[in-house]
């Protein structure tokens, strides 16, 4: 009799265990998701989404990747596991190649039109999107649910705690800014075609919080094309171009844009690269508003050592122990150097 009852206890210890490892999660969409258990195997079709798994200490578990280490050098460097995932040709993945991976979870971007086929083979689908912190912060959250560990929740808050102080000690220092000291900022992401970045964007977000304003917030979202005459009439006090837009003076709009205040000042500047372009939509937000504001307010930030900020960063979230070559080589959006000795 005694077999018995501990027999039933432990049935009924085993199915409340199954039952309280069993979730079901909103997505950045509003849309409820069953995980049957923690995320150990996932499929990530968002590429800038690799790096807040990667902020949580779960990049190892990226079996299924849209990034490649052409594209995103420092991601494969710094996250070595990727290179044995599934790389997708473009944006899309098999649905039968990832039930053979036996995959348990897969981050898509918003509105992704393979979203349906994920879910329509049984895999647990999350549509993933912010534009603005407080949405990051929620979705770098609501990431670390779906990985399902104690040390995941514990990185997710640790980084939403360094944000947050960033973001207190930058806005400290440019709190007093009139409007006519805070340079009017275009963020250029490709020059051929010739695309902004606009209002209700993160890029936004991280040049005001940096103490600019976007030359070009009168047009709403990311990556929308514009005319070199609309750049001209805008006559930006600062040009940041895209790490992998390629250089302005290189570019047939060279001599079109000389006309233009950034150029006759030589404030147009490349934007950081590392594990994700830096002025993206990857945990590199932190680093990008404390690099972003110390090039707009030199004077303001002239104590800020972006090199050690860098380095540490990529210690505490990525435990990747920078060198100080390195950390320049993302700074100046170049890739790392195949013969890293460690």
């Amino acid at each position: 009799m005694k077999k018995v009852w501990q027999a039933s206890l432990w049935l009924a210890l085993s199915i409340a265990g199954m039952a309280a490892s069993a979730a079901t999660l909103t997505d950045d969409s509003g849309q409820r998701v069953a995980l049957p258990h923690p995320a150990r195997r996932i499929a990530d079709a968002w590429y800038a989404h690799h790096s807040l798994l990667m902020t949580l200490g779960a990049g190892d578990l990226i079996v299924a990747t849209v990034n490649h280490p052409q594209s995103q050098p420092w991601m494969f460097t710094v996250q070595p596991s990727l290179n044995q995932a599934l790389q997708a040709r473009g944006k899309t993945f098999s649905s039968e190649a990832l039930v053979a991976r036996q995959v348990d979870a897969v981050f898509v971007p918003a509105q992704d039109p393979d979203a349906m086929s994920y879910r329509q083979a049984g895999l647990p689908t999350l549509s993933m999107q912010f534009d603005d912190v407080e949405s990051m912060k929620r979705s770098l959250l609501t990431t670390a649910a779906v990985v399902g560990t104690a040390e995941a929740r514990r990185r997710a808050l640790a980084y939403n705690h360094y944000l947050d102080a960033q973001i207190a000690t930058i806005g400290a220092k440019t709190a007093l800014l009139t409007d006519s000291e805070r340079p009017r900022v275009l963020h250029i992401q490709s020059l051929h075609p010739l695309k902004i970045d606009g209002s209700q964007t993160l890029i936004d977000s991280w040049i005001r919080l940096a103490g600019g304003r976007n030359a070009a917030a009168q047009v709403t979202g990311n990556m929308k094309e514009v005319s070199p005459e609309q750049v001209i009439a805008w006559d930006p006090d600062v040009i940041i171009i895209g790490a992998g837009a390629g250089r302005l003076e290189d570019s047939s709009y060279a001599a079109l844009f000389s006309v233009t205040k950034a150029v006759k000042q030589h404030r147009v500047w490349q934007n950081p690269s590392g594990v994700f372009p830096w002025d993206r939509y990857g945990t590199e937000f932190a680093l990008q508003i404390q690099w972003a504001a110390q090039q707009l307010h030199p004077q303001l930030f002239a104590q800020s050592d972006i090199i050690a900020a860098t380095r540490d960063f990529y210690q505490r979230f990525y435990h990747y122990p920078l060198r100080v070559d390195e950390a320049k080589r993302i700074l100046a959006a170049l890739p790392p150097l195949s013969d890293r000795d460690d």
